[in-house]
Parts: structure tokens; C-alpha cells; sequence
């Protein structure tokens, strides 16, 4: 996967919204306001962060050097993924896990405006 097929991919999920609260470098996706993915626009190989389960985050770095602990982020929660070194359906899975971890800390209410999309996952 490339940068622009991450993008449109992540901005398919409902709710998503793209922001770049800290600067010109990186670009924020959101479910009602809650991050799950920063997309890099710098650095010298195409990276994100994203945030996993600690025992999904740890599982991930095991088997995968493109995997790594996120930088600038609680290292716990948050793994930097060099997506261009991965399998674009793995991207994909990991991607999704993260939206989804996100999506079910939020209220049920909230959550609730969000049930199609869940139930086709």
C-alpha cells in the first residue's frame, strides 16, 4: 500500500475525519474525535502510528520488523507501522484493529450510530 491508498482507506470507515492538529508533517484520523491513526508526511520511509492492545502491539513487533514502538506516543498502546514493508491485507487488518479498539471505548449511544458497519466486519 501507498500513502494515498492508506488515506482512502481509512476514510471509508464511517466517521473518520482527517485533521493535522500537530503541523505540516502528519496527518490525524479520528472516530468522533478520538485518534486511531497519524500517517506520517515525513521521515525517510512511509510510516504510522497506530494504536493496538498492548498484548496485539507486542505480538506485532515479535513477528514483524516493520513493526515498532510509535514515536512520540504512549509506546504501550501506539505502534509506528512501515506499511510499504508489510502485506497490504495485513495493513488492512491492523488498520481496522485500531479503528475499532477506538470505536468501542466510545459511549454506547455513540457507538450505536456505528452497528452496521461493525456487524459487516
Amino acid at each position: 500500500m501507498n500513502i494515498e491508498e492508506i488515506r482512502e482507506y481509512v476514510l471509508a470507515f464511517p466517521g473518520t475525519t482527517e485533521d493535522m492538529p500537530f503541523g505540516d508533517d502528519c496527518v490525524v484520523y479520528r472516530i468522533e474525535g478520538k485518534i486511531f491513526m497519524c500517517l506520517s508526511l515525513t521521515g525517510e520511509e512511509p510510516h504510522c502510528a497506530i494504536k493496538l492492545v498492548p498484548e496485539r502491539g507486542e505480538e506485532m513487533r515479535a513477528l514483524y520488523a516493520a513493526v515498532t514502538p510509535a514515536w512520540h506516543w504512549n509506546k504501550k498502546y501506539w505502534s509506528d507501522v512501515y506499511y510499504e514493508r508489510l502485506d497490504d491485507t495485513l495493513v488492512c487488518d491492523l488498520l481496522r484493529e485500531s479503528y475499532m479498539l477506538v470505536l468501542s471505548a466510545l459511549p454506547k449511544s455513540v457507538k450505536a450510530k456505528y452497528q452496521d458497519f461493525c456487524q459487516t466486519l
